[in-house]
Formats: structure tokens, sequence, C-alpha cells
């Protein structure tokens, strides 16, 4: 591939197509910053080249011109000196040059087309670098907020894995409570019922003992004189 072809696909280069393909923004456009500093560089001296054989060639017109116009003077003076011999001879060297002119001419065009792409590109790569570090930290900026959104998400993500935690730890916890309960209520299905005679035996059999009890007490008070 020629310098100009080359240099023709970073003219066409798009900055947004690049970024949306990447996935890290941030890390992509320093890269391409990089890159297009570094062809920023080569296309400057490629540039300063061709626009100087662009100069060369001009120069050689010009000067090409001014030999014709030289020959022709010259050819002037021959005949107003009565020298036809000699006007012939500066025609001849005239006529010379002038087909000369039409190389000449085609090469400076072609210089001057090239000149003209390849400042076109050089320029194309002032403008996208400028852009570039003109959008960088504002991309930059948003990558980290979107990084910290992510975050973000992940943390309400863990968030809401324990507010159902919580709420399965709620469940259980209430079908122990049932379990308990019907433990409970089957346990006192279990029991033995009260027998309410037994119950009052014991009571009356209770207040035989303590009025024994207080007549005794009453005659040994008795015997002791108090």
């Amino acid at each position: 591939m020629g310098m100009l072809d080359r240099f023709t696909d970073i003219i066409k280069a798009n900055i947004n197509e690049l970024l949306d393909k990447c996935e890290d923004p941030a890390k992509m456009i320093d890269q391409y910053l990089r890159d297009l500093t570094e062809d920023l560089a080569e296309v400057k001296e490629e540039t300063a080249g061709v626009m100087a054989e662009e100069t060369r060639t001009k120069r050689l017109v010009d000067d090409n011109a001014a030999e014709i116009a030289k020959y022709e003077g010259l050819a002037r003076t021959a005949l107003a000196a009565g020298n036809e011999d000699d006007a012939r001879t500066f025609l001849a060297k005239k006529q010379q040059l002038e087909a000369k002119a039409v190389s000449l001419q085609e090469s400076y065009a072609a210089a001057s087309e090239n000149a003209a792409k390849m400042r076109q590109m050089y320029d194309k790569l002032v403008s996208d670098i400028e852009e570039l570090n003109g959008r960088r930290e504002a991309v930059k900026a948003k990558v980290a907020v979107a990084k910290t959104q992510a975050k973000v998400n992940e943390f309400a993500s863990a968030a809401d894995k324990a507010a159902g935690a919580m709420s399965a730890f709620d469940r259980m916890e209430a079908k122990a409570d049932g379990m308990l309960d019907r433990a409970n209520a089957a346990a006192e299905l279990d029991a033995k019922p009260v027998d309410t005679a037994a119950a009052l035996e014991a009571k009356y059999a209770s207040t035989g003992t303590t009025a024994a009890v207080d007549e005794e007490l009453a005659k040994l008070k008795s015997e002791m004189g108090l």
C-alpha cells in the first residue's frame, strides 16, 4: 500500500465508531490519542516532503518560463540587429523549452494534488487530536460514573438478597413457632385428666390432720399449766 493510500485510511477513521466497539472507552481514547500522535508525526514529515516537492516542481516551471521569455527576448533583439540566423537559433531553443514546459507542468500538477491530499490528512489528524483531547476527560468522567453505578447496582442486588433472606428467616421462625405450639398442644392432650374427688379428698384429709394437732397442742399446754 502506498503512502497516500495508507494515510487516506486515516482520514476515513471515525472516532465514534472506534469508541463504540471498545470495552473501556477511557483506555481506548488514550490509546487512540497515542496512535494519532504517532501518525501525526509521520504525516507531518511526509507532508513536508510532498509540499517541498510541489515547491521544487513549481520552481522548475517558473524557471523554464523565465528561460522561454529570455530566448524570445534574445530572438527579438537578434532580429532587431538584422541577425536572422541568430534569431532562428534563439527561437529553436525557445521551442525546446516550451516542449519541456508541458512535462514540467504535468509534474507540478501531480505534486500539487499530492500536497493538497497530504495537507488535508494532516489537518484532519490535528483536528481529531484536538477533539479527542477536549473530550478525553469528559469520556473518562462518564466511564468512572458508569463503573460506580455498576458497583451500586451490585450492592443493591446484595441488599435485595439480604431482604429475601430476612423474609425467608421470618417464614422459618413462624413455622418453628407453629411446630412448638402443636407440640405443646399434643403434650396437653397426652396429660391425664384431673380427678376432682381425689383432690377434694386430699383437702379434707389435710383439714383433719390440722385439727388433731390443735387438740394435742391444747392438751400439752394444760399439763404444763400454761
